[in-house]
């Protein structure tokens, strides 16, 4: 698979990363500092052995006897306000740049086109919100102060070593090309390596929120084993592509370790010589011997952050693919403050994608306000396609949408949205309590305009004998709720919204024969005032619409009452002499 523009430019990739840390430049300049007083601490480590030497051997000074001791107690205390700094101050940056892109990636989240959904796993996208971005904080603050601190501290040392031997720390530097490609090549596997993790990480969030989702499923099928043998691909999958970014990370280090030893052997045969020639004195040399062992430190630090810095980047590029996915549109320039409820569908055909097969094929319809219309026909014929279209949840691929004889796409899509209702069969509760799932999205949950909707849907025969009443927790996902129960909160959420159009997709489908009498005897008021959209595959909850209409393989096969439709002996007749084996 080809590589993503992304990951092709990390250096662009980096640079957006950093972007995020541009309003704490402030706090993170304080930790600049840091890493300049602890980077200078490793030189002034050398010049210290070079004054001791000088005092205590070649030049005997007693004043060293006290200097020496209170120099490397300074030089500590200074090391250590330099590494508590360099490390407290970007960490703080780095948390804040966290926070920036989970928040900017969750609203990204919110409004990315249901198409996208459609295509990209839950858990993917949990993956990319929790562990991806957490990377970045290694890319974005510990890895930037690994390489400005230790870059600091080896160019400090190299300036020590010119300050010695001009010569000799030429000699070292000889290797310096040679290093430096190897990093390059170190950070491209790093690089490749890093966006297999994520993606396998991905995989194994996505099984398990399946998997957590299922447990009922997965109990009642005895398939524990068969869950635990998916789980174990995924996982030694993800085992598997950590290793083989473990094994570069562990053989590059002692490689260049190597290559630096080498270095550091040639050097020390050349200082040696010159000791023996007179050219440079013991003190000189012993200064000299300790910058160089003191470079490999920081230059074991700096080839281990390129793991962390290449995850970063990586991860980075998966946040960003999702960023640069356009959300919805606001819509059109047209504002709607309430519509009247009329719906209008023109030669209306749509399709999920180029790949699958057409779902709705030039379905033509009208809608009068206040029209209570119900869409039967078998699975897969379109109709929760069809009412997903009316509030542009999708647009359609030709033809158009009118709602009060005005395109769909002319309005705000927020207007839009405001006008609709939907009650779906698939229930959808936040672990919440049962009155602020039923007041979403209201300012205030303890208005008596939550209480009527609680009463008109029959929550309040449920909710009245729990503890909490209204105010009682309704669990993950509503799992301390039965089925009724969460359609009943659905329900009465929907009737709060008040919206002029409603869409109930098959909303009754958890109901006990009994509250679906009372919610339906419930609604009845309501959906004279409204236009109504119903699914249903139980055919007894929409004998009364005003209107049916019979879809068949995406496209509209009969219109009518339920009288009319039964007098014709076609498809409406045939699923209700099935459904009632008459």
């Amino acid at each position: 698979m080809a590589a993503t523009p992304e990951i092709q430019n990390p250096a662009r990739i980096y640079r957006r990363l950093l972007s995020y840390a541009r309003p704490h430049l402030g706090m993170f300049m304080i930790g600049v500092v840091g890493m300049i007083l602890f980077a200078a601490t490793d030189s002034a480590m050398a010049y210290l052995v070079k004054v001791f030497l000088g005092g205590a051997f070649v030049e005997p000074d007693p004043r060293i006897i006290w200097l020496v001791p209170v120099g490397a107690l300074l030089l500590f205390l200074v090391r250590g306000i330099g590494d508590y700094v360099s490390n407290y101050f970007p960490g703080w940056v780095g948390r804040q740049i966290i926070k920036a892109i989970r928040a900017e990636l969750f609203a990204h989240y919110l409004r990315l086109p249901a198409a996208y959904y459609d295509s990209a796993t839950s858990g993917q996208m949990l993956s990319r919100l929790t562990y991806n971005v957490e990377l970045v904080a290694e890319a974005t603050t510990s890895a930037v102060t690994v390489l400005i601190r230790d870059t600091l501290t080896i160019l400090g040392l190299l300036g020590m070593l010119f300050y010695f031997n001009w010569q000799l720390a030429a000699i070292a530097l000889t290797l310096a090309p040679l290093i430096s490609w190897l990093i390059q090549k170190i950070n491209r596997s790093f690089r490749r390596y890093s966006s297999r993790i994520q993606a396998s990480m991905g995989d194994v969030t996505r099984v398990t929120k399946e998997a957590l989702d299922a447990h009922r499923v997965i109990k009642i099928f005895n398939a524990e084993a068969f869950e635990e043998r998916s789980f174990g691909v995924v996982n030694e999958l993800n085992r598997h592509t950590n290793m083989r970014l473990i094994a570069a990370k562990a053989v590059s280090n002692p490689v260049v370790q190597m290559i630096a030893a080498v270095g550091l052997a040639a050097v020390i045969y050349f200082a040696i010589q010159q000791v023996f020639a007179k050219e440079m004195g013991v003190d000189d040399f012993l200064a000299f011997l300790t910058a160089l062992l003191l470079i490999t430190a920081p230059l074991r630090r700096l080839v281990n952050v390129f793991g962390p810095l290449q995850q970063g980047i990586a991860a980075g590029a998966s946040v960003f693919d999702v960023l640069d996915h356009p959300g919805e549109s606001p819509g059109g320039p047209r504002s709607l403050e309430r519509a009247r409820g009329a719906i209008e569908l023109k030669n209306v055909s749509f399709e999920y994608g180029p790949e699958k097969a057409t779902v709705l094929r030039n379905v033509s319809l009208k809608i009068p306000v206040g029209c209570t219309a119900a869409l039967v026909g078998k699975s897969g014929s379109g109709k929760s396609t069809l009412v997903s279209l009316i509030p542009r949840f999708y647009d359609p691929t030709a033809g158009s949408i009118l709602v009060d004889e005005v395109d769909v796409r002319e309005y705000r899509r927020a207007d839009l949205r405001r006008q609709v209702s939907v009650v779906t069969q698939d229930v959808v509760l936040f672990n919440d309590s049962i009155r602020n799932n039923i007041a979403f999205n209201l300012a205030d949950p303890h208005s008596a305009q939550v209480e009527r909707a609680a009463q008109a849907a029959y929550v309040m025969e449920f909710a009245a004998e729990l503890p909490g009443g209204l105010d009682s927790m309704v669990g993950d996902r509503g799992s301390l709720l039965s089925g009724g129960q969460r359609q009943r909160i659905s329900i009465a959420r929907a009737l709060l919204k008040d919206a002029p159009i409603l869409i109930l997709d098959e909303a009754f489908s958890a109901l006990d024969t009994e509250s679906e009498t009372r919610i339906q005897a419930a609604l009845a008021g309501l959906v004279r005032e409204r236009t109504t959209l119903v699914i249903a595959h139980r055919l007894s909850t929409i004998e009364s619409a005003d209107l049916i209409i019979v879809l068949d393989e995406g496209t509209i096969v009969a219109i009518g009452t339920h009288a009319e439709l039964m007098q014709r002996d076609g498809l409406y007749a045939q699923l209700h002499q099935l459904q009632f084996n008459v």
